[in-house]
């Protein structure tokens, strides 16, 4: 049972990482935090219509393989 544990937690690291990166690699929806680091100036330089459903469709992925992966450790973490 300990493998298992294992390599969910690694998993985790992996996708915690993974969906961080996603997020902050999406478009700014107007003021704040994005413009500060440039992101207000790039409106001809961001990704196209495609390439943001694409990014959308990978971080709901990635938090959906996060979720599972939080409470299959949660459930492990109670029969163990």
């Amino acid at each position: 049972m300990t493998a298992v544990m294992i390599i969910l937690k690694v998993l985790l690291v992996i996708s915690s990482l993974f969906l961080i990166l996603t997020i902050l690699m999406h478009k700014g929806r107007g003021g704040g935090l994005s413009d500060m680091f440039g992101g207000g100036f790039s409106s001809t330089a961001g990704s196209s219509g495609v390439a943001e459903r694409n990014l959308n469709r990978i971080t709901i992925g990635t938090l959906a393989v996060w979720v599972v992966v939080i409470v299959a450790l949660g459930i492990l973490q109670k029969f163990v």
